[in-house]
C-alpha cells in the first residue's frame, strides 16, 4: 500500500478499535490487518493504550467506559476523518478521562439516593413499630380497665346508685358504683347527651339536710371516651349523687336549672 504511514496516521485504526466504523469500512481494515503487520501492530498497541488507560481511570468498571465510549461515538454517523495522530489520541483519552468521571459521579449518586431510599424505608418501618406499640399499649390499658370494671360490677360490698333523668333530660341516666372502701366511685355515664360547646358534666356528692354539694370533679373529655365510664375519688360520706351541666372548667356550686340527674344512695 502506498503512503501506509499516512493511513496509519489518519485515525481509522482507532474508529475500527472503538467500533465505530461502518460494517463495509470494518470489513476494509480488517483485510489491511492481513495484509501488513505494521498495520496490525498498530491496532495492537491502540487496544493495549485504550486498555491501560481505561483500567487507570475506572479500574472496576473499564466495560462501562468502553460502552460509553461506544455509545457516544455511534451518536453521530461514523465516517474516516484525517486527523493528526498525536492530537487524535489526545482527544480520546481526554474523552475516556470525563467518561470515567462522569460513570463515577454516576455511580456516587446511585448509592446516595439508594441509602436516602433506605433511610426513608427505616424510619417509616421505625413510625410503623412504635404507633403499634402504642396500640399494644392502649390494648392492655384498655383489658385492665375492663378487668377493673368486671370486677367492680361483681363485688357485692359495692355500692350501686342509679341516677335519674331529671326535669332538663327525663331520659338521661347514669349508674354510679362506689366502691367505699377505697374511696373511688365509677360513673357510667352512657345514658347522658352530648354536652354542647363549651360545657362540661360535674359531678357532686351531696349531703341532703341541709343540702350541701361537694364537687367530685368533671367528666372530661366526654365526646371522645367511648366507654363514657369515668372513675372519681369520693372520700365523702355521700348521702346522693347528682350530675349538672356547667361551663367549662366547672363552677363552685351547681347551676340547679342544669341539673340533669340525681339519685339517692341507699343507707345500710
Amino acid at each position: 500500500m502506498e503512503n501506509l504511514q499516512e493511513y496509519i496516521d489518519s485515525g481509522i485504526l482507532e474508529l475500527y478499535v472503538y467500533g465505530a466504523l461502518t460494517a463495509e469500512e470494518s470489513e476494509a481494515v480488517s483485510n489491511q490487518l492481513l495484509q501488513y503487520p505494521e498495520v496490525r501492530q498498530e491496532v495492537e498497541e491502540i487496544e493495549s493504550a485504550l486498555q491501560q488507560l481505561s483500567a487507570a481511570t475506572a479500574p472496576y468498571q473499564a466495560e462501562a467506559v468502553l460502552a460509553a465510549i461506544k455509545e457516544k461515538l455511534g451518536e453521530h454517523e461514523p465516517k474516516v476523518v484525517p486527523i493528526d495522530r498525536k492530537r487524535g489520541f489526545s482527544s480520546v483519552v481526554t474523552y475516556i478521562s470525563w467518561a470515567a468521571c462522569l460513570a463515577l459521579i454516576a455511580g456516587i449518586f446511585a448509592l446516595l439516593t439508594k441509602n436516602n431510599e433506605l433511610k426513608d424505608d427505616l424510619q417509616y418501618v421505625e413510625a410503623q413499630n412504635a404507633l403499634l406499640e402504642t396500640k399494644i399499649e392502649d390494648a392492655r390499658n384498655d383489658i385492665e380497665r375492663t378487668e377493673e370494671l368486671l370486677a367492680v360490677y361483681r363485688d357485692r360490698s359495692i355500692t350501686k346508685v342509679p341516677l335519674a333523668g331529671q326535669q332538663v333530660a327525663p331520659e338521661a341516666y347514669v349508674d354510679v358504683f362506689w366502691d367505699k372502701e377505697n374511696n373511688r366511685a365509677y360513673f357510667d355515664a352512657q345514658g347522658l347527651p352530648e354536652p354542647p360547646p363549651g360545657k362540661v358534666y360535674q359531678v357532686w356528692s351531696l349531703k341532703l339536710n341541709p343540702l350541701t354539694p361537694t364537687s367530685l370533679g368533671l367528666l372530661e373529655d366526654f365526646a371522645s371516651d367511648e366507654n363514657k365510664i369515668f372513675v372519681l375519688e369520693n372520700p365523702n360520706d355521700s348521702e346522693a349523687f347528682g350530675i349538672t351541666l356547667e361551663p367549662e372548667g366547672g363552677s363552685e356550686s351547681p347551676t340547679l336549672e342544669q341539673l340533669y340527674t340525681l339519685g339517692v344512695a341507699e343507707t345500710s
